[in-house]
């Protein structure tokens, strides 16, 4: 799942606004799952607190930079729809 996140990411890069969110997207939806997973390991005691502290904050950090990411694009995106055509 990490590397589907880095390659969603990568693909985003590249290309023009318009097609950016979709891969955006899939990588919070990527990193959700891990999120989730990782809250599993914990509350099933097969990671202890430590340590799912110590995984979870990257996480989150890189769940608000995508997000942020996200918003831009969409804010972007709706500027786009409301400016006047040429």
């Amino acid at each position: 799942m990490f590397i589907e996140i880095i390659e969603a990411i990568s693909i985003a890069t590249f290309l023009d606004k318009s097609e950016k969110q979709p891969w955006v997207r899939l990588a919070i939806r990527k990193l959700d799952t891990i999120k989730v997973l990782i809250l599993i390991l914990w509350e099933t005691k097969s990671l202890d607190n430590k340590k799912y502290i110590h995984l979870s904050e990257p996480l989150d950090e890189i769940g608000k930079m995508l997000g942020g990411w996200n918003g831009q694009i969409s804010k972007s995106l709706a500027q786009n729809k409301n400016s006047p055509a040429r």
